[in-house]
């Protein structure tokens, strides 16, 4: 194992999307960089194709504690190891729309962002440039500015075809789903064989993730990754003014500190409260950063539902991408389904390649089914289903919380506790677009129609970013207002969740704090 400087510039807690994002803007920025990731080493070759191999990319760490009548669905959300749960994402990557920024403002709802589309559009660009996006902007109507995708579409099969359809006979429009998945050899990475198995995982590196396309760069720049490393503790100055480095635990069981002139969390929506929770000290008695008493506060998940239908047409529904073929954003005015009580925005992401088995699979999607019953459903399925996901938006709610448990894990430190329980008018905004999902799918031909519970797709909040200390914990770069050298990357810096995929948007966001921290890094460390 590579050892450790007893300083360095940046100790990055994490390995995801955004930890990895950051240590290779920040290593080829001149800066010396180590990860600390508490899961396994990963690299491509180890990936398999197998949809009880995937549940290894899923959280296996200390446990986290969920309450509330619509959990947040930690283990299927999170990620555990190198490149953490970007390696089980499917590149879905729509931007944010402008009035996602304004939700207070425009709407009276929940908080502004402290940054506007245009600030953010740069980095987009400048991201899908660096990982490749396939898709067609001309063709996503609803698309805010910026450059044309630098990939072609991906494949329609039959099952979007079919599907499409039904769409166009309602007047309503669909295009190719922007994914950051190769359709041709970009930056020298192998094409997409579009077998479906995203959720897995992506051994060919057709995927962008954070092992195809930015721990490679960190390592070329000197980054240091430590695996099986769990931080257990944010240290501090003793007037507490600033933050010194950090104390973790290796895989042999042995505890050091790591100091560092920058910490950087990067271990999801969830872990990053609870770090700051526990690091309280006499001069932080709530919490680092918690001023404001807003660390752990306003935790968000979209609401999703799948709906499914049985076709008289062959729909090949295991060839494609597990995010799908086609996208559908005709509602994301957040009022269109104001007059049933309903607010935010949905999309619609529609084709998705499913397997015969596990939680995502065919036979899950009838539970009600057993026996000779199952046998007839899988038989007929495997040839004929189809199905798309609604990603609904989620209102704050500042008792949608992360808190500390009274139960520790083994390094003693409190489990996490997550309460969430949807707001009425999202709850009613994902009823009224999973019943528009019923009309589009009879609309396509399906001889059967159902659907799937409400579901939670991603974990967004709980420290999020604003203009006012008194209401927010960080500023618009990710560094918390309390300690200007304790920074914070991924989609816990959401104010609010909107109704797009948030991968895409933590990568832009990330770029632009990078480079805001590189240029003032002084001023940021002292």
């Amino acid at each position: 194992m590579t050892a450790v400087p007893e300083k360095i510039d940046a100790v990055i807690v994490g390995s995801g999307a955004a930890g990895s994002a950051m240590a290779a803007r920040l290593a080829a920025g001149g800066k010396q960089v180590v990860i600390l990731e508490a899961g396994p080493e990963r690299k491509n070759k180890d990936l398999i194709s197998s949809a009880l191999w995937a549940r290894r990319l899923k959280w296996s760490g200390a446990p986290v504690v969920e309450e509330g009548e619509n959990p947040v669905g930690y283990v299927f959300n999170a990620g555990y190891g190198l490149g953490g749960s970007a390696m089980h994402h499917y590149a879905v990557w729509p931007r944010l729309h402008p009035e996602d920024f304004h939700l207070r403002s425009r709407y009276d709802r929940g908080q502004d962002w402290p940054i506007s589309y245009d600030d953010l559009q740069p980095f987009y660009d400048q991201v899908q440039s660096e990982a490749g996006i396939a898709g067609d902007a001309e063709a996503e109507i609803w698309r805010p500015p910026g450059a044309p995708y630098p990939m072609p579409p991906v494949p329609l099969f039959p099952q979007g075809q079919i599907l499409a359809h039904g769409f166009e006979k309602l007047g309503m429009h669909t295009a190719p789903l922007p994914l950051a998945v190769t359709t041709n050899s970009y930056n020298n990475r192998a094409v997409c064989v579009w077998d479906g198995w995203c959720d897995a995982g992506c051994p060919i590196g057709a995927l962008a993730n954070p092992l195809t396309i930015d721990l490679p760069i960190a390592k070329a720049h000197g980054t240091i990754i430590r695996t099986d490393s769990t931080v257990v503790r944010i240290l501090t100055t003793d007037n507490g003014e600033f933050v010194t480095g950090v104390e973790f635990v290796d895989g042999d069981g042995n505890t050091s500190r790591l100091m560092a002139d920058l910490v950087i969390l990067a271990a999801f929506s969830v872990q990053n409260p609870r770090l700051m929770l526990v690091s309280a000290t006499r001069k932080h008695p709530d919490g680092l950063g918690n001023s404001s008493g807003r660390v752990g506060m306003a935790v968000m998940t979209h609401p999703a539902g799948s709906v499914y239908g049985l076709f008289d047409e062959k729909t090949y529904c295991h060839m494609g991408a597990t995010g799908g073929q086609l996208i559908n954003q005709d509602g994301y005015d957040k009022l269109t389904h104001a007059e049933t009580g309903a607010f935010g925005s949905y999309q619609w992401l529609i084709a998705q390649a499913v397997k015969p088995n596990d939680l995502l699979g065919i036979g899950m999607s009838r539970p009600d089914l057993f026996g000779n019953d199952l046998h007839v459903f899988m038989k007929d399925a495997a040839q004929h289903i189809a199905s798309m996901t609604v990603v609904a938006e989620d209102l704050p709610v500042t008792t949608n919380a992360v808190e500390l448990d009274t139960t520790t894990d083994r390094f003693g430190v409190p489990l996490a506790r997550v309460s969430h329980t949807t707001h009425v008018d999202s709850r009613t905004l994902w009823q009224s677009a999973m019943q528009e999902g019923q009309t589009i799918f009879k609309a396509a031909g399906a001889r059967e129609v159902w659907t799937g519970p409400q579901a939670p797709m991603h974990i967004m909040g709980g420290t999020a970013m604003g203009q006012n200390p008194e209401n927010s914990v960080c500023n618009e770069y990710g560094q918390t207002h309390d300690i200007p050298n304790l920074v914070i990357v991924g989609a816990g810096l959401f104010p609010t969740s909107a109704a797009v995929n948030p991968t895409f948007s933590i990568l832009a966001l990330t770029a632009r704090s990078s480079g805001y921290l590189l240029d003032n890094w002084n001023s940021v460390i002292q």
